[in-house]
């Protein structure tokens, strides 16, 4: 093969690879276009979603879901929802579940409220620090008329938290599991919900509650510029990339 035949082999060799280096730009900058519209669009999910919850929480309080329609119950239509119930506390049956606060390291402090109807909701009555998690040290919270408990609807958080699984067993419980407490303590119809209550003062001053944490990260707008930034660059090396190989078929 002669010198020039080689030169021309290898210059078609090298199209090809610029070509097909052009086609995986155009298609990661698709991508990467993409993945910035897709946060666009969770940013909007996710406004709309702290709209919601911010209304119901601020809300006037509504009767907790009966039994009837515990089936229906949600996180996207009820969770953070203000409701209000009416029963009477089984204080021997409350779950201990272990909490970070604002006041510090604890428990929560979760009682079954038995209805009229014979149905339970496990209610999170607050927060007691760990000094005063045995219901001895705290006997004038230990209600046992009838009361109603406003706070806010929560969904369940089944098997434990993202750093310990619930040991049922041991009676150690690290999230609030609703189905796993309820068949713990022998409870025969519990809602598959449970209820933060509100910051109402209870006697002796514990479980303190009002204490739910209610916060949503919201960090699309910064991944869609990421995205989108990453896609510009990308783009503009297509480009640099394209206008130098006409200039090399010019010049050949």
């Amino acid at each position: 093969m002669s010198e020039a035949s080689t030169e021309k082999t290898e210059r078609r060799h090298f199209r090809a690879k610029r070509a097909l280096f052009a086609v995986c730009l155009a298609l990661l900058a698709a991508i990467l276009l993409g993945l910035g519209t897709w946060q666009v669009e969770r940013l909007g999910w996710k406004r709309d979603l702290i709209a919601r919850v911010d209304q119901r929480v601020h809300a006037g309080a509504v009767p907790a879901p009966a039994r009837a329609d515990w089936d229906k119950v949600n996180a996207g239509d009820d969770e953070y929802r203000r409701v209000r119930v009416e029963g009477t506390l089984a204080n021997d049956k409350e779950t201990l579940v272990y909490a970070s606060t604002v006041l510090g390291p604890g428990y929560w402090v979760m009682t079954p409220l038995m209805l009229a109807d014979g149905t339970a909701i496990l209610v999170n009555r607050g927060f007691v620090p760990t000094d005063r998690r045995d219901p001895a040290s705290r006997r004038e919270g230990q209600l046992s008329e009838p009361i109603a408990i406003t706070g806010l609807m929560r969904m369940t958080e089944p098997k434990g938290s993202l750093l310990q699984s619930n040991d049922v067993g041991a009676d150690r419980w690290y999230s609030r599991d609703v189905a796993a407490i309820g068949q713990k303590r022998g409870l025969d119809a519990v809602a598959p919900y449970f209820i933060d209550a509100d910051a109402a003062a209870n006697p002796g001053g514990l479980p303190v509650g009002g204490l739910t944490v209610i916060h949503f990260p919201n960090n699309h707008l910064v991944y869609a510029i990421t995205w989108y930034g990453l896609a510009a660059m990308v783009l503009a090396l297509l480009v640099f990339v394209v206008r130098g190989e006409r200039e090399r078929g010019r010049r050949e």
